[in-house]
């Protein structure tokens, strides 16, 4: 039987050096690979964590990628599961985190019996947090 799972995530921005900051420093990321001038992009880095390996690219030719909205097709959110939520928000914003989307006056919610809270990096990519295993 074959086998596969999440091999990266791809994530574009038109301010290279805040992502970078912001998946380094809130996700204890570290870069493995930047690339320089990498076909027609200013960037394109490969960063990881214990858990996750993300391929950071700007645009093309000095483009500028859209804004991501509500209203777009596509990818809403990722999500990462971890075992303690409250003790990562805490740590979250220790290290500066303030872009939490609330949900009602709460950042950290319940659903179907898991907490969660969301928070979204510079290049508008929302960040799920879960303490639920399971779909």
């Amino acid at each position: 039987m074959r086998q596969s799972f999440l091999h990266h995530i791809c994530i574009q921005t038109n301010d290279y050096e805040q992502s970078l900051k912001f998946y380094c420093k809130m996700l204890d990321m570290e870069i493995i690979e930047e690339t320089p001038n990498f076909h027609g992009r200013e960037y394109n880095t490969w960063i990881k964590n214990d858990y996750l390996c993300i391929e950071l690219q700007t645009p093309k030719n000095e483009q500028q990628f859209d804004q991501i909205d509500d209203d777009h097709t596509g990818v809403s959110h990722i999500c990462l599961w971890v075992n303690d939520i409250n003790q990562l928000y805490y740590e979250l914003g220790e290290k500066g985190a303030h872009s939490f989307i609330k949900h009602g006056a709460n950042d950290i919610y319940e659903v179907n019996g898991g907490k969660l809270f969301k928070l979204k990096s510079p290049e508008g990519t929302i960040i799920e947090f879960r303490n639920k295993l399971g779909c």
